[in-house]
């Protein structure tokens, strides 16, 4: 094929294709195969069909993009710079994968403007997309006016083979499906290869007839490599169906153009080679020097930046005019899209006194959710199917279902994992909502990666866990957690926060909250079983991670160190210890990861160096809690599996008992 009967398009798909190559030939890294399959799907989609604004990635009713197969990273690089985006120049193509680009191994939104979430993890992407399209339906149904909508944009999402053979893909779909989500559109990169070869060896469904059953319109491009008028058709038949999303399988050629490596596993992920490379400029008639973009090619992709002007002044246009006719809705949408908390947001939270009844950390944590979503309209959220155990209810906000998009009770489902990536999605969405999923703790096994994503892609995720111990109780076991909050804690930028009584819940919630606000996520532990309002505790002294809760005159012998349910064990023991001359102090640790980020004065003043009998007490694995104990100090602690029993047999017959940590104290003591 000669150059100079390639069409625009043409030019524009093989400038996508070979910006990927000559990247990942520089750096010797990189999956081409994807890009240059894709490339025809990707240029009729941002060509022809989303919207956005290359100069203001941020616009708000910009479409959403995700790419979900996200070791194809260069097709969205090459995209962003094609189509104007300042925050990808051919100098960043070029570095691409090496030390500080903003154009890394796999798309990170808090890299690179442009892109929205954090991809790479075969799966997550879909899953984020069903929550980005979660909250495009949550505020148009909640703002959106019938002469006036301000909120009305697209979901659309590219995946791949991998991506639908990992599990949290259909559980994803499978809500998707069941909500209804119009706005949301699946590109399904039907390449048939994988790592291990053709996707034969492993993975044989039918996919489009499993997306059917979802409840999802799905559509057949069987040319995915020049049909690009069948491209373009499939996805105006998308945007046509409202009430269902779409799965548009689009049939494509791994490494499309290599004469000897396309349709292999060879190009999944590996360079071409300088051999290679060559061919295939020579396969696809493509005569310009390593990056080097044809000027039409450019010129026409470039369109994209007049065009994405003139889609945000005519939605300014409209705003200006909901403005003027809601003033009151408008001001509120205003405070959601900044990231604003109202004005004395925080003084609904309860506070306690020892004569108030003792009750389960959950149960405070309901009651935190109700005062809070009554002033805060952005909170959003519910469990996965375990709503009156976890008690995340938010009374009289109805159920968010089909046709009912402005309520703020979701139901997930049996699906942790898809909870997790979903609300990810939602808090991504950027629109100020803060999105909060639930389950026992012991289930963040299934949903880790989302966890972990939420705090690696500055999501602002809350995750509200129950049944936090041994003290869950008959279910045994399989439910109790206890290497869970090491775990959990070893996770960089995510707060961990266990409170002791109603308090330090409302402490926590109000750290979540504004975390949430700053894009960083948090985790909140609560207890079955009831526990008791302890004095000394307080709101403010879960910001500090951990403080004095009980103290002596002068140095302490020893210091008790408790979080949750087993601070009221370390303050019944110090009064023991106290009544036979000696001198204790309790520190209350909801949160070590708070505490760790506190001042050497303030920690000092907590932890001295000088006393160095000191004793944890939690209904835990003792990891990580010698960082705070140091060499002569002990824990109490439990480092095998529990058992079936009821929670206060199981927690007495593990050692959780004032007499047990009475007994360690004074061994410690001499």
């Amino acid at each position: 094929m000669a150059v100079a009967t390639q069409s625009i398009q043409e030019l524009c798909i093989n400038s996508i294709r070979f910006l990927a190559v000559d990247a990942i030939e520089k750096s010797k890294s990189g999956h081409p195969g994807l890009p240059m399959g894709a490339a025809p799907m990707a240029f009729v989609l941002w060509d022809s069909f989303m919207r956005y604004n290359p100069k203001n990635p941020q616009w708000f009713n910009r479409d959403r993009f995700v790419l979900s197969a996200g070791h194809g990273s260069m097709l969205q690089y090459a995209l962003l710079y094609l189509t104007g985006y300042d925050s990808v120049t051919i100098d960043d193509i070029k570095q691409f994968r090496q030390w500080g680009a903003k154009t890394p191994g796999h798309p990170e939104n808090f890299v690179t403007p442009g892109v929205e979430v954090t991809t790479g993890p075969l799966g997550q992407g879909i899953a984020n997309a069903v929550g980005l399209a979660v909250a495009e339906a949550h505020l148009a149904a909640k703002f959106n006016k019938p002469d006036a909508k301000i909120v009305d944009h697209y979901t659309y999402v590219l995946l791949g083979d991998g991506c639908n053979m990992e599990g949290i893909s259909g559980e994803a779909a499978s809500i998707a499906g069941h909500w209804g989500l119009g706005k949301l559109i699946a590109l399904y990169d039907d390449n048939h290869i994988s790592i291990d070869g053709s996707t034969d060896v492993a993975f044989t469904e039918d996919v489009s007839k499993r997306f059917e059953s979802y409840g999802w319109h799905v559509i057949h491009v069987k040319d995915g490599n020049t049909d690009l008028a069948g491209i373009a058709k499939a996805i105006a038949d998308a945007k046509a169906v409202t009430d269902k999303p779409t799965m548009i399988k689009v049939t494509t050629t791994i490494g499309y153009g290599s004469p000897n490596k396309q349709d292999t596993a060879g190009i999944h992920g590996a360079a071409l080679g300088p051999e290679e490379t060559i061919a295939t400029r020579k396969n696809l008639g493509w005569e310009y020097d390593a990056f080097v973009v044809p000027e039409d090619a450019l010129n026409h992709t470039r369109k994209a930046v007049e065009r994405g002007a003139s889609y945000e002044s005519e939605w300014n246009k409209v705003y200006a005019d909901y403005k003027a006719k809601y003033p009151q809705e408008a001001a509120e949408f205003e405070r959601f899209i900044t990231g604003k908390l109202p004005d004395g947001w925080d003084q609904v939270l309860p506070t306690y006194t020892t004569e108030d009844k003792a009750l389960p950390t959950r149960k405070h944590s309901e009651n935190c959710l109700n005062k809070l979503g009554a002033v805060l309209p952005e909170l959003i959220g519910g469990s996965a199917d375990l709503t009156h155990s976890n008690l995340t209810e938010l009374k009289g906000a109805g159920d968010f279902q089909k046709g009912h998009f402005a309520n703020r009770n979701i139901h997930f489902g049996v699906r942790e994992h898809a909870m997790g990536a979903i609300c990810n999605g939602m808090a991504l969405h950027n629109s100020g909502l803060i999105p909060y999923g639930a389950t026992f703790l012991i289930f963040t096994d299934y949903m880790r990666a989302a966890i972990r994503l939420a705090a690696l892609s500055e999501a602002g995720s809350i995750w509200v866990m129950t049944h936090d111990s041994i003290g869950q109780g008959e279910d045994g076991p399989t439910h109790q957690p206890i290497e869970t909050l090491a775990s959990l804690r070893a996770i960089p930028d995510l707060t961990v926060i266990r409170p002791a009584d109603g308090n330090e819940t409302s402490g926590g919630y109000k750290v979540a909250i504004e975390k949430s606000k700053a894009h960083a996520s948090t985790l909140l532990a609560f207890t079955r079983q009831n526990v008791p309002n302890l004095a000394g505790t307080s709101i403010a002294g879960v910001a500090k991670g951990g403080y004095t809760i009980v103290d002596c005159q002068g140095t302490p012998d020893i210091i008790l160190i408790g979080t949750g349910s087993e601070v009221s064990l370390c303050v019944s023991a110090a009064e023991k210890l106290t009544a036979v001359g000696k001198k204790v102090r309790v520190v209350s640790m909801p949160s070590s990861t708070l505490f760790d980020t506190q001042d050497a004065a303030y920690k000092e003043s907590v932890l001295p160096k000088a006393v160095t009998k000191r004793l944890s007490v939690e209904a835990a694995s003792s990891f990580g809690w010698h960082k705070y104990i140091g060499s002569e100090g002990d824990t109490v602690s439990i480092d095998t599996f529990g058992a079936s029993a009821p929670g206060g047999i199981c927690l007495e017959k593990f050692g959780f008992t004032v007499d047990n940590v009475l007994a360690k104290a004074k061994a410690l003591l001499g």
